[in-house]
C-alpha cells in the first residue's frame, strides 16, 4: 500500500449494503487496505445468490456456482480465502431436454444430429445460412440476437421455450443486451467448431463463458467461500450486522451521510464517508431521503426483477444422472434447470447413498408458484421429476424449498434507459459506489461482481476506474498500463478485463 493510499485510508469509514459476494469482497479489500467498514446484511444468512444452504447436512446452491474468471485478482483471492485444498477441478457435463431426449450442451454433432434426425438438421443448416444472407438490421431483441447467430430454425428449437420460461416474457421483448452478456462469443460456427474440434488442440486464448468445460468448486459449494471470508473480515477491522435491513438513506447534493437501518426491532443511525451498494438499484432510489426527483422514481419503477426459487429433494439412490445440470425445454412441466449436487462435490451430501438435486424454478414475487406451500412445491417437484422420468417419485424422500426474490435484473425494452437515468441522478452523489448485479441492474456473474467491488475500493482511495465497463468485454480499453496489470492482474494479455481509468 503506498504512503498517499495509506493518508487517505485513515479517515475512511465504509459502510457496505449487503453481504454477497459484491459486498463482502469490498470489506475483505478494505481491511487489505487498513480502513474500517461495516456490512449490513438483511438476511439471516452471507452469501446472497451465492450462498449455499445446509438441509440436514445435505447442501445446495441457488443455481450452481462455477468458480472460473480471466481475472487474476478474482482467482488470487478466492485461492487465498479457501486454500488451494478446499477447491475441486471439475469436469463441466449439461444437456438440453428437448422433446423426451437429451442434448449434450456444448452441442455434440453426432449427438444432435441423432437426436434431431438428419433433414432436421439440414433445414438448421439452411435457417443459419439465410440468416447470414439477410439478418436483422436493428438488433434490438433477444430473437434478433440468437436468429442472426443461430438462425430461426434452431432459435425456436433450443433457446425460445426456456429463455420465456427463465424470464417470464416474450423473447421479442427481452432487449439483445442480455444474450450478448451472456453468451458473447458464440455463434453456430463456434459451437460446431467446439463440438468437433478436440479442447487439446483448440486455440488456448479463446475462452467462450458458454462452453467453458472444466472450473473450480468449493468442496462444500460457494457458500464456503463467503462464510470464510465473513469470519475473516470480522477479525480484521471490519463489522458485520445481519439482519438489518436499510430503511432510509439520508443524501444531501454531494454525498450520502447516513443510513438509517432496523435491526432486532430497533432503529440505528449509521454514518459514513463512503458508501457501497449491492442493494436492488430500484430500492435504493426509494429509499433516498429527501426524495429525489419524479423521473428518477418514474425510472425506478421501471425497472424489473425475476425471482426464483429452488426445490431440493433428497432421492434415495447412489447414483441418477451424470450431469451437473440438465436445462429443461419441456413446456408441460414449470420446473426450469435441474442441478445433480452431488455432481458438483461429493461433499455436497452426508451420505452416498443418497443424491440431492436442485430443481429450480422461475416465477415473480406474489404469483401462484411463489406462493406455493413448501409442501406443494416438493410434491410438484417430485411430480415432475417422474414426468421426465429422471427419478422414480417414490425414491424421493425429503425435501427443502428456498425462496430468493429479484434474483436476476430483467433486460427488457426500457431498463437501460430507466438505468441512465437513475445513474445521471447519482452522479450528484459520488461518495456512494454501486457494485455487484442488483446493485447495477446489470447481469455480473460472480467474478464480476466481485471485481466492482474492488474497483470501487480503488476509486474509495482515490483511483478513478470505470466500474460499469466491467462485464462489457466489447467496451474494455485495448490498452492497459502495467500499473494497472500489477494492481488488478489479467489472466490473458490479449484481452484484458480490466477497464482502464478515467479522467
Amino acid at each position: 500500500m503506498t504512503n498517499s493510499n495509506s493518508s487517505k485510508a485513515e479517515n475512511k469509514k465504509v459502510v457496505i449494503i449487503g453481504a454477497g459476494p459484491a459486498g463482502l469482497t469490498a470489506a475483505y479489500q478494505l481491511c487489505k487496505e487498513g480502513v474500517e467498514s461495516v456490512v449490513l446484511e438483511k438476511d439471516d444468512v452471507v452469501g446472497g445468490i451465492s450462498r449455499t444452504v445446509n438441509y440436514k447436512g445435505y447442501l445446495f446452491d441457488i443455481g450452481g456456482h462455477r468458480f472460473f474468471t480471466k481475472v487474476k485478482a478474482v482467482d488470487d483471492m478466492w485461492r487465498e480465502v479457501l486454500g488451494e485444498k478446499k477447491f475441486l477441478r471439475r469436469s463441466r457435463l449439461s444437456r438440453i431436454y428437448y422433446q423426451k431426449k437429451f442434448f449434450f450442451y456444448p452441442l455434440k454433432a453426432s449427438n444432435a444430429l441423432l437426436g434431431l434426425g438428419i433433414w432436421n438438421s439440414i433445414m438448421m443448416v439452411l435457417s443459419y445460412l439465410r440468416a447470414q444472407m439477410f439478418p436483422v438490421k436493428n438488433e434490438s431483441t433477444f430473437e434478433d440476437w440468437i436468429s442472426n447467430r443461430f438462425g430461426k430454425r434452431l432459435y425456436h428449437t433450443f433457446f425460445k421455450t426456456y429463455t420465456e420460461k427463465v424470464w417470464g416474457i416474450p423473447c421479442d421483448k427481452i432487449s439483445a443486451d442480455w444474450a450478448a452478456q451472456r453468451i458473447k462469443g458464440l455463434s453456430l460456427i463456434t459451437t460446431i467448431k467446439n463440438a468437433l474440434i478436440p479442447t487439446e488442440v483448440k486455440d488456448k486464448g479463446e475462452i467462450i463463458k458458454t462452453l467453458i468445460d472444466a472450473f473450480d468448486y468449493p468442496a462444500k459449494g460457494p457458500g464456503m467461500m463467503w462464510e470464510m471470508v465473513a469470519d475473516s473480515i470480522q477479525k480484521d477491522r471490519s463489522s458485520l450486522k445481519m439482519k438489518s435491513d436499510v430503511e432510509r438513506i439520508y443524501w444531501q447534493q454531494g454525498r450520502v451521510t447516513a443510513l438509517e437501518i432496523e435491526h432486532n426491532g430497533e432503529r440505528e443511525v449509521i454514518e459514513g464517508t463512503d458508501f457501497i451498494s449491492s442493494m436492488p438499484m430500484q430500492e435504493l432510489v426509494r429509499k433516498m431521503s429527501p426524495e429525489p426527483p419524479a423521473e428518477v422514481l418514474a425510472a425506478a419503477d421501471k425497472l424489473g426483477y425475476r425471482d426464483f426459487l429452488t426445490v431440493s429433494l433428497v432421492v434415495n439412490k447412489e447414483k441418477l444422472f451424470e450431469d451437473n445440470w440438465i436445462y429443461i425445454h419441456d413446456p408441460d412441466v414449470k420446473v426450469g434447470r435441474i442441478q445433480n449436487f452431488k455432481n458438483w462435490s461429493p461433499h455436497m451430501v452426508p451420505d452416498q447413498t443418497r443424491t440431492c438435486l436442485g430443481l429450480e424454478y422461475f416465477c415473480f414475487e406474489g404469483d401462484g408458484l411463489w406462493n406455493m406451500e413448501d409442501k406443494d412445491l416438493i410434491a410438484l417437484g417430485t411430480k415432475e421429476l417422474g414426468m421426465l422420468q429422471l427419478v422414480n417419485p417414490a425414491d424421493v424422500e425429503d425435501g427443502s424449498v428456498v425462496r430468493m426474490p429479484k434474483a436476476y435484473p430483467v433486460y427488457d425494452g426500457v431498463y437501460a434507459d430507466a438505468v441512465d437515468t437513475i445513474r445521471d441522478f447519482l452522479r450528484q452523489v459520488p461518495n456512494i459506489y454501486l457494485v455487484g448485479r442488483n446493485g447495477m441492474h446489470k447481469y455480473n456473474n460472480q467474478d464480476h461482481s466481485m471485481l466492482t467491488a474492488m474497483l470501487s475500493v480503488k476509486n474509495i482511495l482515490g483511483a478513478h476506474y470505470d466500474v460499469w465497463g466491467v462485464n462489457v468485454d466489447n467496451e474494455y480499453h485495448e490498452e492497459i498500463t502495467a500499473q494497472e496489470e500489477s494492481e488488478l492482474g489479467v489472466v490473458s494479455s490479449t484481452q484484458p478485463l480490466v477497464p482502464t481509468r478515467i479522467g
